[in-house]
């Protein structure tokens, strides 16, 4: 592949590393109460889940190195009322409610925030077609 630097950009996202302090608790989050396919840890301390061909890895040692910061990830959803009333009723707490964020030509953007176990910010996000 010849790509010059003006050809290159990054465009798939293969992994994204999410700091935990408990794994199993973290599993346990991502898979039973948001009910994210899991794929398998990788003992001691690293859990993988997939999510729609991108994986997520839940990682104790991230903690360390990236302290209290992390990325927010956002979830695409197809209804977002229906997803965060199915995330409420297995305990979520939305930081803010789902809401709309921006009125695009063709969609209207909403999202709704919350936090896992470990404190890093997590988003469900829906475009409303007109």
């Amino acid at each position: 592949m010849n790509e010059t630097t003006t050809d290159f950009g990054l465009n798939l996202i293969g992994q994204i590393a999410v700091p935990v302090a408990d794994i199993e608790r973290a599993v346990a989050f991502y898979r039973d109460v948001l009910g994210m396919r899991f794929l398998f840890k990788a003992p001691p301390s690293l859990g993988f889940f997939d999510c729609g061909g991108v994986r997520l890895m839940l990682d104790v040692g991230a903690k360390t190195q990236m302290g209290n910061h992390s990325s927010v990830i956002y979830y695409k959803v197809a209804d977002i009322a229906a997803a965060g009333a199915a995330l409420k009723s297995r305990g979520v707490v939305f930081e803010s409610e789902p809401h709309l964020v921006a009125k695009m030509p063709d969609h209207a953007l909403w999202m709704g925030f919350f936090r896992d176990p470990d404190q890093n910010l997590l988003a469900i996000m829906c475009e409303l077609r007109d």
